[in-house]
């Protein structure tokens, strides 16, 4: 048996704009996982998640699946197959049991990333089935170009965090470069290709000086559907100015973080989304993740939604030595729950163990 897990990410700042090519974000990697065990198998193969099963087997140009579905499930394995033939490898049968803990007791997502860890931890279990030997940075690649197949706006931010895990600075690719050169070229000459220019994953060093607080509103988010309404901005001129100063608003962040001192761009970075939240008339920051953010500002905490926002996550950051417990119980008393989370170190993130 093959195990492979990958974490969890939570976006600091960055979101939204990060989808264009070459502008930045910053992300977390933490210790709830995503793990996958892959076991040999003939004829064809199953993917388990839960209570639902997937079924595929190969048809001569592909892997063609015949019971089930999972769009993302299916673009890893189709995106793995794809390079395992262009190496020449024999085909090899498998099956995939897929548990998550980036659910809540009841099942509900957290706004974790589950879908991009779901890729991860498959492409890093059959890289090892299959002796690829594929290093971190071409594994992320893969799972992006299995990924933008189901989600072409995907920046690749929660791929990048739950790949490299610890705290990570993104800059994301031109997704439509990749998808042509792949259509053109194929997958395994699209991996190592200059239409990868401008990306990059770099890993900060842990802010020890603070400490990150994570709420949970219970409200579920779709990102692909908020992105796509983002990208279709009603004032180009004001969606320019908001891609501007969040580019600004990440640096600034990566640069206080090795100092401890991060209150003002995370503030900076809350009101971006409320200004993009006004001009394109979606709900970014909800009831919930403002009552989130105004009780940890209240108590000394910079705070701002998590992501894509429409629910899920808001994250709360705050000096190492700042006691925290009345805020936690006050999110408790409004219906925000904290999630006890940690930082999964980096280098960690979809090792085979």
């Amino acid at each position: 048996m093959i195990v492979s897990r990958a974490p969890g990410k939570l976006f600091i700042a960055g979101e939204y704009a990060v989808v264009e090519p070459g502008e930045p974000a910053v992300l977390v990697a933490v210790d709830r996982y995503l793990t996958a065990r892959l076991t040999s198998a003939r004829g064809s193969g199953r993917v388990r998640f839960g209570r639902s099963m997937l079924a595929w087997r190969h048809d001569g140009h592909g892997i063609a699946v015949t019971a089930g579905r999972n769009d993302y499930v299916a673009a890893a394995i189709r995106a793995v197959e794809e390079l395992r033939a262009a190496h020449g490898l024999p085909v090899r049968y498998f099956d995939l049991d897929l548990t998550s803990a980036l659910t809540y007791a009841d099942g509900r997502k957290l706004g974790l990333g589950s879908s991009a860890a779901v890729v991860v931890a498959i492409v890093s279990a059959l890289d090892r089935f299959h002796g690829l030997a594929l290093t971190t940075l071409q594994r992320f690649r893969l799972a992006l170009l299995a990924t933008i197949e189901v989600s072409p706006t995907a920046s690749g931010g929660d791929l990048a965090g739950a790949t490299f895990g610890g705290w990570i600075h993104y800059t994301s690719p031109d997704r439509d470069a990749l998808v042509a050169r792949r259509a053109a070229r194929g997958l395994a000459e699209t991996l190592d290709s200059d239409a990868w220019d401008g990306c990059g994953v770099v890993s900060l060093p842990s802010p020890e000086s603070l400490q990150l607080l994570v709420g949970w509103t219970g409200e579920p988010a779709s990102t692909p559907r908020l992105v796509e309404s983002v990208r279709r901005p009603r004032d180009v001129a004001s969606y320019g100015d908001f891609v501007s100063g969040s580019r600004t608003c990440v640096a600034d962040l990566v640069a206080g973080l090795g100092q401890g001192d991060v209150a003002d761009p995370i503030r900076r970075a809350r009101a971006l989304l409320q200004g993009l939240a006004r001009d394109t008339g979606i709900e970014i920051e909800t009831a919930a993740l403002r009552r989130l953010c105004d009780i940890a500002e209240r108590h000394g905490a910079a705070a701002k939604p998590s992501g894509a926002g429409g629910g899920d996550c808001g994250v709360a950051l705050a000096g190492q030595g700042h006691p925290m417990i009345d805020m936690l119980r006050e999110w408790e008393s409004n219906d925000i729950r904290p999630l006890d989370l940690a930082v999964c170190p980096g280098g960690s993130a979809g090792d085979d163990r």
